[in-house]
């Protein structure tokens, strides 16, 4: 494969994600590359405003069809303002989730609701990236560091452990599922390890 020039990072709330899909956007930067880092939902300012609709208020407040609805309408907004323009530009686009997630959270966790999220994905996205890093770690650490943050975007957060213990299974699904795009990278160890090995596969 030439060299991925969109790359996505995945995880359970709290494994860590975030923190790596900036320090690798940062590792890229110091290697003389132009970066976008961008996040999901979000990435956009369309896709800003659903974000405050999907990860605030009530766990109940959305049913899982809903939420598909609402993570699709964002992601088609990054796409078309965020991600496109600069692959376009020849820059490295770096998110910190991206369609994976829905499969997981939504198509795989809340009914079996992966077809339907997979036919919206066809419809309106039709894009995956070039690589995938999956964070893989302990969900009750996972959960207990993810509620510590207190960022007021906690409500997956809010289903709790074992909804947290499904996604982690989901993601790991997934993972064997894409070998040819995704690399589990065991999340259970300092930053700076995991941000080493993560820069390693460049």
């Amino acid at each position: 494969m030439s060299e991925p020039r969109f790359i996505t990072f995945e995880g359970i709330d709290g494994s860590g994600k975030s923190t790596q899909a900036r320090r690798f956007a940062s590792y890229l930067e110091g290697q003389g590359r132009e970066v976008v880092l961008t996040r999901e939902p979000g990435g956009s300012s369309g896709a800003e405003d659903i974000r405050a609709l999907l990860l605030t208020g009530d766990p109940g407040r959305w049913s899982a069809e809903t939420e598909i609805l609402l993570f699709t309408a964002a992601r088609r907004d990054h796409l078309e303002k965020t991600i496109h323009p600069a692959l376009a530009a020849g820059k490295i686009v770096v998110s910190d989730r991206f369609a994976d997630s829905t499969r997981v959270y939504q198509g795989a966790t809340r009914g079996d609701l992966r077809a339907m999220v997979d036919s919206l994905h066809a419809l309106m996205i039709g894009r995956e990236p070039d690589l995938t890093f999956i964070i893989d770690m302990d969900p009750e650490t996972a959960l207990t560091r993810g509620l510590a943050r207190k960022s007021g975007e906690d409500r997956f957060e809010d289903f709790g452990l074992a909804f947290q213990e499904t996604l982690r299974h989901g993601f790991l699904a997934l993972a064997r599922a894409n070998p040819d795009r995704c690399v589990l990278i065991d999340g259970n160890r300092t930053e700076d390890q995991i941000a080493s090995e993560i820069a390693a596969h460049l």
